[in-house]
């Protein structure tokens, strides 16, 4: 007997038109301060990315020396 998931996860990569992701909140339907703290995450996240980027750059010109 297949296992009943306990969790509902939203599906990100489903096509919009399937319903999959209804009831999945608009930007604008959110409370300011939880767009500011995702604000502040996401450009965590890029700035965290982009430093690991430029790490391993450095690292490969470092072992061309």
């Amino acid at each position: 007997m297949p296992r009943q998931p306990m969790t509902c996860q939203f599906d990100l990569f489903s096509a919009p038109q399937r319903g999959k992701t209804a009831g999945t909140p608009q930007w604008p339907e959110l409370p300011e301060e939880t767009r500011q703290a995702l604000t502040v995450l996401i450009v965590r996240l890029f700035v965290d990315h982009a430093k690991c980027g430029h790490a391993s750059q450095q690292k490969e010109a470092d072992h061309d020396a």
